[in-house]
């Protein structure tokens, strides 16, 4: 039987930048084993499947899955699905979509050919434990005074945060393996996203992300982790209401510059509101054939 798929390159207005995607727009009859299998064939940091909603006031269902698991929300399968539906022109006339995701309801906009995910009144979630600085450090090669803070946030897949001391640290990680199983893996989040103001602008930020335990040693693009920063950064505040905005490189080690833009609103001390952007370019379809069982 063979089953229509999408790639698209998503946080990139041109083909081969941003993160890659592959998304089935219609996969009634794929199995959760083969929709597993395919996520691991196409080895991508994500696969989407898009199936019949379970409120039929929404658009559509989507499971998201990596080469390792599937996953209950991330920014750049969202955006990417939305965009591909909005190619097949599905969705609203004003092209607006809610997609259910295992975090719940997930609404997406479309502008042009920007895509903007909202979560409204996300549950933000956080750690009281420490990261393991010394661990991270070794972790990702670098020396041990070049962490000028780390943290755990989520708002549906949980990361440490590692902000550097200055922006060339960045670039300069370099993923140890085996360190990363030995201090790394076992805590709140084993998902490391490194990042660094760029030239003191404290909302244009230099980012990557490694995330050994989802099958994916980095990721050029990533939207959750975007959301959960933004998020981060609102909660922190000391005001009572804020709205925290940032713009995020990532990718540019990998020869996939991505850009994203998050911002989080929050009132009366509680997160209202979370959005992450940016452009999606579809760049080919195919047809997956799988054998009957």
């Amino acid at each position: 039987m063979g089953f229509e798929f999408t790639l698209v390159d998503v946080f990139s207005d041109r083909p081969f930048g941003g993160n890659r995607l592959a998304v089935f727009p219609d996969a009634e009859g794929i199995s959760e084993t083969e929709m597993q299998s395919l996520a691991r064939e196409f080895n991508f940091p994500e696969t989407t499947f898009v199936l019949p909603p379970s409120d039929p006031s929404n658009t559509c269902r989507v499971r998201i899955f990596t080469p390792l698991q599937e996953l209950p929300f991330a920014g750049h399968p969202t955006i990417g699905t939305a965009a591909v539906l909005a190619s097949l022109g599905k969705g609203d006339a004003q092209r607006q979509f809610v997609l259910e995701e295992g975090i719940g309801p997930v609404s997406v906009a479309i502008d042009g050919r920007t895509v903007q995910l909202c979560l409204r009144s996300p549950e933000y979630e956080t750690a009281d434990e420490t990261p393991p600085v010394d661990a991270i450090t070794k972790a990702l090669g670098l020396p041990p005074d070049s962490v000028a803070e780390s943290f755990y946030a989520s708002v549906g897949v949980r990361f440490c945060f590692v902000r550097l001391t200055d922006r060339d640290l960045v670039d300069r990680a370099v993923l140890d393996r085996a360190a990363w199983e030995a201090g790394v893996a076992d805590g709140w989040s084993p998902h490391l996203y490194v990042f660094a103001e760029d030239d003191g602008d404290r909302s244009r930020l230099n980012a990557r992300m490694f995330a050994p335990a989802l099958g994916i040693d980095e990721d050029p693009a990533t939207g959750s982790a975007c959301a959960a920063l933004v998020a981060a950064i609102a909660h922190r505040s000391p005001n009572q209401d804020a709205t925290c905005h940032v713009q995020i490189d990532q990718g540019l080690a990998m020869g996939r510059p991505s850009s994203l833009e998050g911002t989080a609103r929050k009132e009366e001390g509680r997160l209202a509101e979370v959005t992450v952007g940016g452009h999606a370019t579809i760049i080919g379809n195919g047809v997956m054939t799988l054998p009957a069982i």
